[in-house]
């Protein structure tokens, strides 16, 4: 544990240095014209590419993998990237990918953890599989050297692109999805040695709220996947409470709820129809922010107001509030069969803390052991970087087969 914490000990530091890199810049300008749906330009790369024949693959299948340059950060450890299929939020099938990374001391059937990094973003290139190599402080995955330490350890991790093939961020209920197929998908990959390994989740913020909703849908999504545990750290519960939360006035967080929007109007185009109550700024940003990642949205909305850029309010819209509450887990009736840790700070400004305590209690009352570490830090990130320790002790302690504590 001692090697844990000084592994993570500097990341507070570094994510409170986040905040220079993501200075405001202003409102948006459009590059081009709004269309009625921001979709992301296509990843150039054709391995990223839909086959014509998706639909004759199952969830999790595998349809293609590659061997990826080493990262930097993680020096000596092999990396593939792994296409397979999963599914919509509607069913439909799409191809998902995911990073395996494996150490030199990898052994058949040793653990295997999934991250899901949050990475916040609407542009292809803000990607995990593309972001880990790009040395970007504000919009790689900060996270990454401290995976050494399972490394070391002879664990594999694996780190889904979780936003989907269109970066459909805030859409959680995809995500989940997406997570359990690459688990799937890597399990079933057999030059990965990772059929049967014991597997654990984790994630923070939105992260967190995608590792969240695979452990909820694992039961009956893919019940044949048998999981240690999952550590779930500062997740968004209920999108509703939040978008009621920003209020009319100037947020600093405003960016990425705008940046949700997109992103569920790119998942829900039918039921969000965002453009429709968007002014002229309005799809000035949806433009601009179409292809960001998560440093530049959190700078082109931070301190802006809501009526700056919307003719109407989408929280009058019951098709947007459905949309909210089918992606919030407050309202989602699956409990997860595995082991939970999470942890959150009571004074975290960007979440419903309330939504989080239901949660808890309603996977506790089903008989599922949750613990909760409450840490009171009133910052989103700092708690992340407090917290992570601990997570990591846990999981390690899942994967050892020590019996899960709860304080349910």
């Amino acid at each position: 544990m001692a090697s844990t914490r000084a592994v993570v000990h500097g990341l507070a530091g570094a994510f409170g240095g986040l905040a220079l890199v993501l200075q405001p810049i202003g409102p948006a300008t459009a590059s081009a014209d709004a269309t009625d749906v921001a979709y992301a330009a296509p990843d150039p790369d054709p391995f990223y590419s839909t086959p014509g024949n998706i639909g004759d693959y199952e969830p999790g299948d595998v349809i293609d993998s590659r061997p990826m340059p080493a990262v930097v950060s993680l020096p000596g450890i092999a990396a593939t990237l792994v296409k397979f299929r999963s599914n919509d939020s509607h069913g439909n099938p799409i191809a998902a990918t995911t990073t395996v990374l494996t150490p030199p001391n990898h052994t058949a059937g040793a653990p295997l953890i999934s991250y899901q990094a949050f990475i916040n973003s609407l542009g292809a290139q803000c990607a995990i599989s593309h972001s880990i190599y790009n040395g970007d402080p504000a919009n790689g995955v900060r996270e990454l050297p401290t995976f050494n330490v399972w490394l070391q350890r002879g664990f594999t991790v694996a780190l889904p692109d979780h936003l989907g093939p269109d970066l459909a961020y805030g859409a959680a209920r995809l995500g989940g999805q997406i997570t359990l197929d690459g688990i799937r998908a890597v399990q079933r990959l057999p030059q990965l040695g990772l059929a049967g390994s014991p597997t654990v989740m984790a994630g923070y913020s939105g992260g967190g709220m995608t590792t969240a909703w695979a452990a909820a849908m694992q039961p009956t999504y893919a019940p044949e996947l048998h999981l240690a545990g999952a550590a779930i750290g500062g997740a968004p519960e209920n999108m509703e409470e939040m978008l009621r939360g920003i209020g009319t006035g100037p947020n600093e967080a405003l960016g990425l709820a705008m940046a949700a929007a997109v992103g569920l109007d790119r998942e829900y185009p039918d039921r969000m129809h965002l453009a429709s109550v968007l002014n002229p700024n309005g799809r000035s940003a949806m433009s601009e922010m179409a292809n960001a990642c998560m440093g530049q949205l959190i700078a082109l909305g931070a301190w802006h107001s809501i009526p700056e850029y919307t003719s109407s309010s989408l929280i009058d819209d019951q098709d947007v509030i459905g949309v909210l509450r089918d992606n919030s887990l407050d309202f989602y009736d699956g409990i997860p069969s595995t082991p939970i840790f999470e942890w959150h700070s009571p004074f975290d400004p960007l979440l419903p803390i309330d939504a989080i305590q239901r949660t808890n209690g309603r996977w506790c009352a089903a008989g599922n052991p949750v613990l909760s570490l409450q840490l009171p830090i009133p910052e989103h990130l700092v708690t992340f970087a407090a917290g992570f320790p601990e997570a990591m002790g846990w999981i390690e302690s899942r994967l050892n087969g020590t019996p899960a504590p709860s304080n349910c």
